[in-house]
């Protein structure tokens, strides 16, 4: 592990759901650490606590109990703006059902982000002409997700989250949607992401995904079970 302040940490953390039949404990006093740079695989069946983990962890939702860390702040004692803030400049989301906006083409769901981020126009052409020489979709830039298969809709997926240049990347089945083939060309393509230098956690029920990390942690139960 290193010796550097880990990029998130959270210390004891639970997450209760209101439900009228009475509480769900989704997630039970966990605690984790992901270190700059490194690579996490969360495992484990449906239901037990992973992608609400992976949620608090990206800002996304809010812990009822236990403290977050994102890059040594304290997460639970910031403003709106400054968690949405952390979202799209520190931390690249990747999704099981790829999330782009249907109405825009590949270069443009790439470029959104860092328009929202503040990026001039120069720098995003340039940040996304990058990206997708990155991710081999050069020939499909003006084309919209409903004209692209769903490998190559998870290629814009991933240059989108990256666009902003996170240091945290964090993928929620992003190979879930699609066949083996595919699926193994997004691995290679995550490992070439940390391999640049990029931290990564990904949940996912797939075995060959989750063996390509340097560490696994397996839930159960809303707990980590090991890891």
């Amino acid at each position: 592990m290193s010796a550097a302040a880990p990029i998130v940490e959270g210390r004891d953390l639970t997450r209760v759901f209101p439900m009228p039949a009475g509480d769900v404990t989704a997630l039970g006093h966990v605690s984790i650490r992901i270190e700059p740079g490194e690579h996490v695989a969360i495992t484990g069946p449906s239901g037990c606590g992973k992608s609400t983990l992976l949620h608090l962890l990206g800002c996304v939702d809010q812990a009822t109990g236990g403290t977050l860390l994102f890059e040594g702040r304290e997460v639970g004692a910031l403003s709106e703006s400054d968690r949405s803030r952390i979202r799209l400049t520190r931390i690249g989301f990747v999704f099981q059902r790829f999330f782009l906006l249907p109405m825009l083409t590949a270069w443009e769901n790439i470029e959104l982000p860092q328009a929202e981020a503040g990026a001039s126009k120069s720098e995003r052409r340039a940040r996304t002409r990058e990206l997708l020489e990155y991710v081999g979709l050069t020939e499909r830039m003006d084309h919209r997700p409903s004209q692209l298969s769903g490998g190559e809709m998870q290629r814009v997926a991933i240059a989108r989250a990256l666009a902003n240049r996170p240091p945290l990347l964090l993928a929620d089945e992003p190979t879930g949607e699609l066949d083996e083939a595919t699926g193994e060309q997004i691995a290679d393509l995550f490992d070439r992401v940390h391999a640049d230098g990029t931290a990564i956690v990904v949940v996912t029920h797939n075995p060959v995904v989750a063996a390509r990390a340097q560490r696994r942690l397996a839930m159960k139960s809303g707990s980590v079970v090991s890891g």
